[in-house]
């Protein structure tokens, strides 16, 4: 429930909403919304889930943005507000959810604990250098401290305005942002920060901000600002504009816009916003990944196989054949993959297909298998086609085995 909030916060901030979500779109993607709104007028992060301010203000605040008015008739948004006021406002939204709405202009960057840029530019030996975040956390931390240093503020429409009097309990102008820096709501707080953890935050924000955003220190923070934007460019690259996941594709997205809204990168990120839609009974969502293709042909044709089904689905199986030896990885990352953060990608099935570039072990290993079990029947009967190149089942291993070497 929080993936398409991020997409159409996106799209709002870079003025892209017409272009890519028509008014059926918008219609499917609020009637999602509405089917998954909870008995008590919120929405949780995850589907299943109970409310949190997360997933209520996120959802409530695309509804919004979507061109739904918070009339009477309108129930839904009307349970909606009335549960994020009564469980102390947006205010106490957790960190994710302050960076996009400072990002929107519904709430200030002051009230955020701070991402620093800088931290992409220490020497990346230093244990608490991101690069040696896990994969997902960094590759979402990276557009956000891009955001943080540039304390990026979309255009204040008329709707902007107006949220910013539906979803705080305190008049706009009079909120205190040093105290709603480390606040969470309780349905928020998987995991509470302890007393030296908020001191150490409040630190950090009180005197290291301060100097590195001062002349002539500043200096630094616009070339770490750079250095990020590298990174993101060759994540966007490498994935052909997908990203790890719709996280921070929409992140990488308005980041590219702050750079050059007229940007190619930009262009070719609209362009990648509808592989992660899709519709089904209960409306239009936005899936976590660009799919999981690769995945879950490799699950059907290991099951047909066990099943002795071959020969009656031979045709089904040649497409599914070659769609894995098309989903196979064929290069590395280019570059100097220990300065990018990369690992070994070449031979490698991510979970979708190879524009996605993210090599991942579970379905490497599962591709392989797939593809081993149907090269022994096109070396027996040619009933599936070709067989792949040995080269290519080298290459996977190589692959499988560079991960077991790293992991030790």
């Amino acid at each position: 429930m929080f993936i398409m909030p991020g997409l159409i916060f996106a799209l709002y901030v870079t003025g892209s909403l017409n272009v890519v979500i028509s008014p059926e779109h918008r219609h499917e993607i609020c009637r999602y919304i509405y089917n998954h709104q909870n008995e008590d007028g919120g929405w949780g992060t995850l589907i299943l889930g109970s409310s949190t301010m997360f997933g209520t203000c996120s959802n409530y605040i695309t509804l919004r943005l979507l061109g739904e008015e918070p009339y009477a008739n309108n129930s839904v948004l009307a349970k909606g507000r009335a549960w994020i006021l009564s469980h102390g406002g947006a205010t106490l939204i957790p960190q994710w959810g302050k960076i996009w709405l400072s990002v929107l202009g519904l709430f200030d960057w002051s009230g955020n604990n701070p991402i620093f840029p800088e931290l992409w530019s220490i020497p990346q030996f230093l244990p608490f250098h991101p690069g040696k975040f896990w994969c997902f956390a960094r590759m979402v931390y990276l557009p956000m401290a891009y955001l943080y240093g540039k304390k990026f503020v979309g255009p204040i429409t008329p709707t902007i305005l107006a949220l910013r009097e539906e979803i705080y309990d305190t008049p706009y102008g009079k909120i205190d942002w040093s105290d709603a820096r480390s606040k969470c709501a309780k349905e928020d707080l998987i995991c509470p920060r302890t007393l030296l953890q908020n001191v150490i935050w409040t630190s950090l924000y009180r005197c290291v901000e301060p100097v590195l955003s001062s002349w002539p220190i500043n200096k630094l923070r616009e070339r770490a600002l750079g250095n990020i934007m590298e990174h993101i460019h060759y994540e966007d690259e490498n994935t052909q504009y997908l990203c790890i996941c719709p996280v921070n594709k929409a992140l990488n997205m308005v980041c590219c816009w702050v750079e050059d809204p007229n940007s190619d990168a930009f262009k070719r990120h609209l362009a990648r916003i509808p592989d992660f839609l899709w519709i089904s009974e209960d409306g239009m969502k936005a899936q976590v990944y660009d799919g999981c293709q690769s995945w879950e042909t490799s699950f059907i044709i290991q099951a047909f196989c066990a099943t002795d089904l071959v020969n009656d689905y031979g045709s089904t199986l040649q497409r599914a054949y070659e769609f894995m030896k098309n989903s196979q990885v064929m290069r590395n990352h280019p570059g100097d993959q220990r300065y990018w953060h990369r690992h070994r990608s070449k031979g490698s099935w991510t979970l979708s297909s190879a524009d996605n570039g993210w090599a991942v072990s579970d379905t490497t290993g599962e591709a392989l298998k797939a593809v081993l079990l149907l090269s022994k029947i096109s070396n027996k009967n040619n009933l599936v086609g070709d067989p792949i190149e040995r080269e290519r089942l080298h290459d996977a291993i190589d692959c499988l085995l560079s991960f077991a070497v790293w992991i030790l």
